[in-house]
């Protein structure tokens, strides 16, 4: 299988950009093709033979990572498969590649594979980056309704049978829209503890349009890609535990301007996932309310 990689990248990460493209270059098996994207920035020195793409705006994670997904010809089809990487993550293992490519070489019906990602100091996976409801052990692997954005390996397949990630989310939730297209399209995702990207220990809400956006593009996933009945029930649960967990008054605030802007404002093609992917998820471990 021919694998290529995806970075985005904003140009202020320099050292941890060359890093993490010196561990893709050091993959078993044969090379990877890389294709850095310059997300309104330009893009830092770079290896020869990595494949440089200039933004003159920003587009965000969604918009970069689909400019580099038709770099490699339209919807990724020079490559069977495609890693996407965030510009301050690390390969921990010279055989992620080989694995991936095993991997999708075992299972026909695999369509993206979830990485698990560690700090690089103490090894600890944060509960959030366990993509399934169940994350208390994430040496665990297993099947998933979702994956990681920046830290997984998809199939160029079904990026070819049902689209990229949606541009207009610019950040936040876009894996998931993708997620549950391919999930409908009968495809499967598989969180994989032994695929290590390193990355720094994070909190998301350090981005300041974090709330507006996660409360946005809650309401536009569910609007795009949910049976109507159940539209109403995924926001009320998720509006019921954001006010459980008790955030900032600037953030409730940020938090209901982006869900009243999800409402207003279009969310591109409506898709209703079929009830059996509903029933599919649910015995997954995550029906699609929460």
């Amino acid at each position: 299988m021919k694998v290529g990689a995806v970075i985005i990248t904003m140009g202020n990460r320099p050292e941890e950009l060359r890093a993490l493209v010196d561990s893709v270059a050091k993959q078993d098996g044969d090379p990877i093709s890389v294709v850095v994207v310059g997300n309104g920035s330009p893009v830092p020195e770079v290896p020869d033979g990595v494949r440089t793409v200039e933004l003159p705006e920003n587009l965000g994670i969604p918009g970069g990572r689909n400019v580099g997904i038709e770099a490699f010809g339209p919807s990724g089809r020079e490559v069977d498969v495609l890693l996407f990487l965030d510009d301050d993550g690390l390969l921990a293992r010279t055989d992620t590649a080989e694995l991936c490519r095993e991997a999708f070489a075992a299972d026909a019906r695999l369509g993206i594979v979830s990485f698990r990602i560690a700090d690089p100091d103490t090894g600890v996976t944060q509960r959030r980056h366990v993509p399934r409801l169940r994350a208390s052990d994430p040496m665990r692997s297993s099947r998933v309704t979702t994956f990681l954005g920046g830290a997984n390996a998809v199939r160029t397949q079904v990026l070819a049978e049902v689209g990229g990630l949606p541009d207009a989310f610019f950040y936040a939730h876009e894996e998931t829209d993708l997620a549950w297209r391919a999930l409908d399209a009968g495809w499967m995702i598989d969180y994989r503890s032994d695929m290590v990207l390193y990355h720094p220990t994070t909190a998301p809400s350090r981005h300041a349009v974090y709330h507006r956006m996660v409360a946005r593009n809650r309401v536009w996933l569910a609007r795009r890609n949910l049976p109507a009945a159940l539209v109403p029930v995924y926001l009320g649960i998720w509006l019921l535990l954001t006010l459980l967990r008790r955030p900032s008054r600037p953030a409730l605030r940020a938090w209901f301007g982006g869900f009243r802007e999800g409402w207003r404002t279009p969310c591109g093609p409506r898709r209703p996932m079929k009830w059996r992917t509903v029933w599919r998820l649910t015995r997954l471990g995550r029906p699609p309310v929460i």
